[in-house]
């Protein structure tokens, strides 16, 4: 945006047009280090096995199985920096966060019989030999078929707002759109795109609840497993180039046993063979209260 050549503008009058600092021109961002890209990798394999560790123990299991002498500060930071969370109960999960509109979990004892009848959601980090990016990843549950997925050297809303609009426009409107308690998707600009059709259902997940999303979960296994972690890309442009290879795969090669060996193409175009029904991980005594919006002691709605 900025024409150091620029025959009329200065550079300094450039920048006010823009309103951006002139010291931004020559700013570099700081690159992770070898080590913080080594551990952060170790973590997420880790946390793929066992994601009920939070911070402390992952830190001991660095410590003392891997040999890293690390304090525990540097693995908190990290653990911020890649948007891990520990599963398990959590203090005033009853509260939703200042300014940020919860929804219900809707899928809870529901039979799924068609394609677009649920979609869901989330985020995950990516490790690369240098550095890392977000990947979030749009799906169907009943044909297992990845509609949309987006890669994002950030976590902000944006992106993922794009991600959505991608598979709205591609494949329609589903009834019900799940997602977890993520600032990305509980955010004023990612609601606004979902509340813009009245026939779609929000559904959130309840907070440190991995198994309400749990298809979403083990496509992240997957693509890890067989995929990122054997290749480790170098770039982002490798890392782009290889996960579409993939999803191509998943969708349209990869046979799946809970699809009776069909690919999510196949029944996503024949609406037949998918997952007729979800199975409930969680005892109904085991759910937390319900979401009350603070100002009017009231649950709010489905949509």
């Amino acid at each position: 945006m900025i024409d150091k050549a620029h025959p009329n503008l200065s550079i300094q009058r450039q920048c006010d047009l823009l309103t951006i600092h002139r010291s931004a021109l020559s700013y570099q961002p700081k690159r992770s280090t070898k080590l913080n890209c080594e551990l952060m990798r170790l973590m997420d394999e880790q946390y793929l096995l066992k994601p009920y560790y939070g911070v402390c123990r992952m830190w001991e299991w660095l410590v003392k199985d891997k040999g890293y002498k690390i304090n525990i500060k540097r693995v908190r930071r990290l653990y911020r920096l890649m948007g891990l969370e520990a599963i398990g109960p959590k203090p005033n999960t009853s509260k939703p966060a200042p300014g940020h509109t919860v929804y219900p979990y809707l899928l809870r004892g529901l039979k799924v019989t068609h394609c677009n009848q649920v979609w869901a959601t989330d985020i995950t980090y990516v490790p690369m030999a240098q550095g890392f990016m977000y990947l979030m990843a749009v799906i169907d549950w009943y044909s297992r078929k990845v509609l949309a997925w987006w890669l994002s050297n950030s976590m902000e809303s944006s992106f993922c707002v794009d991600c959505v609009e991608e598979a709205f426009r591609n494949y329609g409107i589903p009834e019900i759109f799940n997602s977890d308690k993520g600032s990305q998707f509980t955010s004023d600009v990612f609601i606004r795109v979902l509340r813009k059709y009245p026939t779609l259902r929000i559904s959130i997940d309840g907070r440190g609840r991995a198994l309400d999303n749990v298809f979403v979960e083990r496509l992240w296994r997957n693509v890890k497993h067989e995929d990122i972690y054997l290749k480790g890309y170098g770039s982002a442009a490798e890392l782009q180039q290889g996960v579409k290879k993939y999803f191509l795969d998943y969708n349209s090669e990869r046979s799946h046993q809970s699809l009776n060996y069909s690919t999510p193409d196949e029944v996503y175009r024949s609406g037949k063979g998918g997952v007729a029904c979800i199975v409930d991980k969680y005892p109904p005594e085991s759910e937390p209260r319900e979401v009350l919006d603070e100002k009017k002691g009231q649950r709010l709605p489905a949509a």
